[in-house]
């Protein structure tokens, strides 16, 4: 295989679309260096960190360093430089090296060369191997010697070598520190290696004495060096000093308002506003009521529309912190300011009306977040205002198309939504002015505006009927051109309709968006528009569009995926038309939609493909089948009162059994059944909850809802049927705290609450099981039936993709084959793993640690025979590990002391930054055979054969004893 086919096959590895081994990769790269032409080294050397993504693990990556590294010792300058931009791209795979002394020793030859640039190349790559070797005497000697050296370019790398080992050791900041120290004070230093100098003071914060020899020495630069360039590095590397030593902040806090203030330099207030935005986003905790009123004065007295912007941004991260109570929380002695009459809002009220918009911008924002933050009754006046500002602002930058005016508009609509939610009554007079404005705004703004529509629309119900004749005037204007920005447009007013019309789509809203997709639409956005209705419930209609699009596809994949979306919103169609009472309808309702979720789901398993296999959509599928199944059997069983009434020596039965239920013949034991079946779907829904870490919140508060209904029909059962004394409120959940954020969820819990009054209020002074309980139980699933189905992102689209890739040692030489090991040793079992993740990694939720549970059983003996001690069957260890640079290693040592075949099961699970684990896998099984040990081994054999040689002497004995 040639260089060019290992190029070709490191570059398909992402997609999967072929495997090449990790050795015959490398093996193939190893080939390029050994290569006598100069480019050919070089593209294999380029290749490497594609080889190191693909293989993330030790054994490999020590190999290629190693590899590398030879090719650093002798090659020439720009090999070396080649090397090292390998070793900067592949920092997270450093501390993979297992031989790094060899490593380093090889690298480090180079430091001896004649040749300043080599000298130089290999400080920069000792700096970037500071976090693997920050104590490494040898090198902290080269640096200190090339600090010294009269050449530029060495005395540069050996300055950005000691600012890595800085960073990561606390001996060499210490040692080095003075010798800094010296040349930034030297005069025969030039003022630019000075100015390469100061940063590295930022990494002297490993002690509260380090830190503050490096702040007086700041102290004395910012007194000495007054002009601009120097003044501006030295602030900033104070700051980043503070930050990371944290004892400093408040002082820094002055001391950059201070500059700001009087420093008339509009380069230095700019670095001011740069180091203050940085403190507020770090530690907003930290500031005072008199920084901010500094901050608001200086913002009033300013000239410079530059200057107000970068001090209002400020003042923007900073009003959504804890910053903005502390402002408006009175100091000792003192009484609570007035909103209205502070600085703060009168500056920001200023800005609102200001002829630059992202000033203007950054007003509304300010504003809303005191609003949204303070009792509403001290901010009446002041949330009207906020509104009428956000209302100007959005009439003025929804006419105009430029990109300022457009992130202006988003400003502000994210302001009126975030309002709108804290301050529902202010919600009808902002829609109404959206819609009107609607009419004049260009593309891009009624994108916007429409998004915020529906936002505004899913918190609370403002979009009355009477409005949606104006959206679908607006999607038919919508429609004339093809422009990318108007298929986004028609996305968008779709949304907004879905929304206003409740889930119950009119035929005229039917028929004019099924027109306006024919002539214009792409099929893109066919989909997109489609995939809205089924996640605001307008199933019929979705079901029209999948339609549509299945013969317009150019895989069978996507088919067969479009078509089992067709059937799921056929299913779910059919449950849209229940009727309260009408059980004989239900029955049959639930039965078509059965039919056409199996049809789905066989299409959903043929749309898999290994690289996206579906698990979550077949796992929900699968678990709505069994629920709608089970909501069946349960009609069934409260009919069968009816069908099936008790016996007449029911009650004889039940007054012998000591047991009143059994008045009600069998439907007590089906209602057991159904109960226990509804909790197994409660804690299957649970399960799914688990393993879906990637998913969005909508999507989990989907499925958590799913879990409640269940929970809440086995809750009815018990309270109304089987154990009314017992029965709690508490187990279906919390729902009555949780804040709905969605249509879908808002009309779930109306349905909870509604259920559980007419439980609670259902007399008990029946019989056990009267037709009042059945048919309050069947109301409750008509009920919970009746909510269309909605199918939320994750369904659709993962925007968070995270998975675990393990690696176990001692592994077998051929998959089928156990590993063997003596009984009388123990397995040192090595598990290692690596975290890979997607184009948007830490989305919604970031891992903490891996949680690695071992488990070995039993699975082959030796012989009938044998018999197996208790409290030696299995091992079950559990070990959690944090991941550095998305890489773990543990280890485990089992015992294996019984004989035969044991099948050893490792199983991963993460727990993210709130210490929720979730079980997202992967499990990887290997085999191993449990050997005797020889000397085990020998003694039997030797007993057997004394044993053997006695049974045969027994019967010689007795044959002489009869002759004599």
């Amino acid at each position: 295989m040639s260089l060019s086919a290992a190029r070709s096959f490191l570059l398909e590895a992402a997609y999967g679309e072929q495997e090449l081994d990790a050795n015959s990769a490398l093996m193939e790269l190893d080939k390029g260096l050994r290569s006598c032409k100069l480019g050919e080294q070089c593209e294999a050397v380029v290749l490497f960190p594609k080889l190191f993504q693909k293989y993330p693990f030790p054994i490999l990556i020590n190999s290629a360093f190693l590899k590398l590294a030879d090719i650093f010792r002798l090659g020439n300058n720009f090999l070396r430089l080649c090397v090292l931009k390998v070793t900067q791209l592949s920092e997270k795979h450093l501390e993979k090296i297992l031989n790094v002394d060899e490593f380093v020793k090889r690298v480090f030859s180079v430091i001896h060369s004649n040749d300043p640039v080599a000298r130089a190349i290999t400080l920069r790559i000792l700096g970037s191997l500071a976090s693997i070797i920050p104590e490494r005497k040898n090198a902290h000697h080269s640096i200190r010697q090339s600090l010294d050296s009269h050449d530029n370019v060495e005395v540069e790398a050996a300055i950005f070598a000691a600012a890595s080992f800085s960073s990561h050791s606390k001996d060499f900041a210490a040692g080095i520190c003075n010798k800094i120290s010296e040349m930034i004070q030297g005069l025969d230093t030039p003022v630019e290696l000075k100015l390469k100098l100061i940063p590295m003071l930022q990494h002297m914060h490993h002690d509260a004495g380090l830190a503050s020899c490096s702040r007086e020495l700041l102290h004395k630069l910012v007194s000495s060096y007054p002009n601009t360039a120097m003044l501006i590095v030295t602030l900033h590397t104070f700051t980043l000093l503070a930050t990371s030593s944290l004892v400093d902040i408040p002082k820094q806090i002055q001391l950059l308002l201070q500059y700001l203030k009087e420093d008339p330099r509009k380069a230095v207030k700019r670095l001011a506003i740069q180091d203050l935005k940085l403190l507020a986003k770090k530690t907003p905790h930290t500031w005072t009521r008199e920084n901010i009123q500094v901050l608001c004065e200086c913002a009033l007295h300013t000239p410079y529309d530059s200057l107000k912007l970068g001090m209002l941004s400020v003042l923007s991260t900073l009003s959504g912190t804890i910053a903005i109570k502390q402002y408006f929380s009175p100091n000792a002695g003192d009484s609570s300011p007035a909103p209205h009459h502070t600085d703060l809002v009168k500056l920001a009220q200023e800005c609102c009306y200001h002829s630059n918009l992202a000033v203007a911008a950054h007003g509304i924002r300010v504003l809303t977040n005191i609003a949204v933050s303070c009792p509403e009754k001290e901010v009446i006046q002041l949330e009207q205002e906020t509104v009428m500002g956000m209302e100007s602002l959005i009439v003025l930058c929804s006419q105009d198309d430029s990109k300022t005016a457009q992130a202006t508009l988003k400003t502000a609509l994210t302001s009126l939504v975030k309002m709108l939610k804290s301050r529902p009554h202010l919600s009808q007079s902002s829609v109404e002015l959206l819609l009107r404005q609607l009419h004049s705004a260009c593309d891009p703004a009624r994108v916007l505006m429409c998004q915020a529509l529906a936002a505004i629309a899913t918190q609370q119900p403002v979009l009355a009927e009477g409005m949606l004749g104006d959206l679908l005037d607006l999607f038919r204007v919508a429609s004339h051109r093809t422009t990318e920005k108007q298929q986004e447009l028609l996305v968008s007013l779709a949304t907004v309709l879905f929304v206003a019309s409740q889930a119950s789509l009119s035929e005229e809203v039917k028929t004019v968006i099924r027109q306006q997709l024919e002539n214009v639409a792409n099929g893109w956005t066919v989909y997109r528009i489609a995939r809205q209705a089924s996640r605001m419930g307008c199933h019929d209609f979705s079901r029209e569009l999948y339609q549509s699009l299945r013969t317009r596809v150019a895989s069978e994949h996507f088919y067969f995926w479009l078509n089992s979306l067709m059937e799921f919103s056929q299913a779910e169609q059919c449950l849209s038309g229940l009727s309260d009472g009408d059980y004989s309808a239900a029955m049959t309702a639930i039965s078509e939609a059965l039919k056409s979720y199996q049809k789905g789901i066989a299409s959903l398993t043929a749309a898999s493909t290994p690289l996206s296999p579906l698990t979550f959509q077949c796992e929900f599928v699968k678990l709505r089948i069994d629920t709608l199944q089970a909501l069946s059997q349960l009609i069934c069983t409260c009919n069968s009162l009816k069908t099936s009434p008790p016996p007449a020596i029911a009650t004889t039965i039940a007054m012998s059994s000591g047991s009143d239920l059994q008045r009600c013949g069998r439907i007590s034991t089906q209602m057991k059944f159904s109960m226990d079946e509804f909790r197994s779907l409660a804690a299957r829904y649970a399960d799914l909850y688990q393993s879906s870490f990637d998913a969005d919140y909508a999507t989990l508060r989907n499925v958590e809802l799913q879990q409640q209904s269940c929970l809440l029909v086995s809750y009815v059962i018990e309270a109304l049927i089987l154990d009314p004394h017992t029965a709690s409120f508490q187990e279906f959940g919390t729902h009555g705290s949780v804040q709905a954020e969605s249509e879908y969820e808002l009309k779930m819990l109306a349905v909870f609450n509604h259920v559980l009054e007419e439980v609670e209020n259902l007399s008990r002074k029946h019989p056990p099981v009267s037709y009042l309980h059945t048919g309050c139980l069947c109301d409750a699933v008509i009920a919970i039936l009746k909510v269309p189905l909605s199918f939320q992102r994750y369904f659709f689209q993962k925007l968070q993709s995270t998975s675990i890739k393990l690696a176990l040692s001692p592994s077998p030489r051929t998959p089928n084959e156990p590993i063997p090991v003596q009984n009388n040793q123990q397995l040192t079992l090595k598990v290692e793993g690596v975290v890979q993740h997607g184009s948007s990694p830490g989305l919604f939720r970031k891992i903490q640690a891996v949680c690695l549970k071992v488990s070995s059983t039993l699975q082959t003996k030796p012989g009938p025979d044998f018999k197996v001690p208790l409290d030696s069957k299995m091992n079950e260890i559990e070990q959690k590990v944090e991941p550095h640079n998305d890489y773990f290693s543990t280890q485990f040592l089992l015992n294996i002391s019984i004989l035969g075949t044991h099948i050893v099961s490792v199983e991963a699970s993460v727990v993210d930054t709130s210490g929720i684990e979730w079980k997202t896998g992967p499990k990887t099984t290997v085999s191993v055979k449990s050997l005797e040990d020889p000397y085990s081994q020998q003694l039997r054999h030797q007993l057997q054969q004394q044993q053997q040689t006695g049974a045969q002497s027994g019967p010689q004995r007795n044959l002489l004893t009869r002759f004599q």
